[in-house]
């Protein structure tokens, strides 16, 4: 939303420091960018398109933790999950995609 490049530009796959680091990192320096512009996240709609594990049981788990990290209510943050239909290497359980939509407004 803030048009400051993509997530391999901040965080270099290429650099040893990012190999195994916890994603909440990626999301607390995006929410410093978000921040120092005056900005806050409005909402979050977040979709995960996976054949395995269901996300069902864990669905508002994963809300609160990143309703927590946006500092939004949950009830602000939406999460869909969904398959391939084994289709493709995510169908094969070769990967997990993501997709995230934010919106930001100014900060009251």
């Amino acid at each position: 939303a803030l048009a400051l490049g993509d997530i391999g530009q901040w965080f270099p796959p290429s650099d040893p420091a990012w190999k195994g680091a916890d994603s909440r990192q990626f999301v607390q320096a995006a929410m410093a960018q978000v921040h120092e512009r005056g900005l806050v996240v409005i909402n979050a709609d977040l979709t995960v398109l996976a054949e395995a594990p269901k996300l069902a049981p864990h669905r508002d788990a994963i809300r609160g933790v990143v309703a927590d990290l946006l500092g939004v209510d949950m009830d602000a943050v939406g999460l869909k999950a969904t398959t391939t239909e084994k289709l493709g290497f995510l169908g094969r359980g070769e990967g997990i995609g993501a997709a995230a939509i934010v919106l930001l407004g100014e900060h009251q």
